[in-house]
């Protein structure tokens, strides 16, 4: 069952307002900057700041399906989307986007398949929100809100027509 967030202090748009703000402050001074957003939240959030740092030829996905870690447990989704890496990753401060980061898993996963692609000079970690109960010692550089929610509940951005985003919670 999904409902719609009852918790106004997180308004999804307002939260990617303050999170680009970061990103633009964070990456001022950068070098051969590149976005790289995990399906699907985090491409959305990627591709809306690619646009408004100007880096749209610098834009790439990344599907971790192939790469997690519990691959063997839970299998492949049907929604598997082809990773998109357009632009040499050699050298480059990447930014990896995600929209809710959790235990790192996804995002180690995601690093370890930017590794197959080259070596960046470094990776930088954007999160609309972070809900903590880490399992890996994976921290972002960037993050608009801290969010506690109990473990069994998720956090899911969804993108509107539009294009404007929403947070709900999914009750398992």
């Amino acid at each position: 069952m999904t409902i719609p967030n009852p918790n106004p202090e997180l308004d999804a748009e307002a939260l990617y307002q303050q999170l680009a703000q970061q990103v633009k402050t964070g990456l001022a001074k950068a070098e051969n900057v590149a976005i790289v957003g995990i399906y699907s939240g985090g491409a959305w959030l990627a591709e809306r700041l690619a646009a408004e740092l100007q880096l749209t030829e610098r834009l790439g996905f990344i599907d971790v399906s192939f790469y997690r870690d519990d691959f063997a447990e839970k299998g492949l989704r049907p929604d598997i989307k082809p990773t998109q890496i357009p632009f040499d990753v050699d050298g480059a401060t990447i930014l990896l986007v995600d929209d809710v980061l959790y235990t790192g898993r996804t995002t180690r996963a995601a690093i370890n398949e930017l590794f197959d692609y080259g070596r960046p000079a470094r990776i930088m970690l954007a999160a609309l929100a972070d809900r903590g109960g880490r399992e890996l010692p994976i921290a972002a550089d960037f993050v608009a809100q801290t969010i506690s929610i109990p473990d069994q509940q998720s956090l899911v951005l969804q993108r509107a027509d539009d294009g404007r985003f929403s947070l709900t919670v999914d009750h398992a």
